[in-house]
């Protein structure tokens, strides 16, 4: 007789993203999708529209997202919350993908 052993839809398509090397680009596409939610999140709404509107570009290097900012009081505000951004961030994909945040 033969068995059968089912194995979920999620358990496959994370091992082909794996396999062919696609799951970490994927992860840092998600990681600066979810910028504007996490800054909402960490920041009151006033701040967080105001640095969102100050955002012009985001990239993940190295293991560091580089956050383009054009205000510099923004950019020394959100210096202070380098680490609660990462960690908010990783948390919201689910892996560790970035380690730092650095703005210019």
């Amino acid at each position: 007789m033969f068995k059968r052993y089912p194995i979920s839809v999620d358990s496959i398509l994370h091992s082909i993203l794996r396999n062919q090397g696609l799951e970490t680009p994927l992860l840092q596409r998600r990681v600066i999708g979810a910028w504007d939610e996490v800054i909402r999140s960490l920041l009151d709404a006033d701040m967080a529209e105001y640095v969102i509107e100050s955002t012009e570009s985001k990239d993940i290097r190295n293991q560091t997202l580089w956050v383009k900012i054009i205000s510099p009081a923004v950019r020394a505000d959100l210096l202070m919350k380098c680490s609660d951004i990462v960690a908010t961030l990783n948390n919201k994909v689910g892996a560790q993908i970035i380690t730092s945040v650095r703005f210019y």
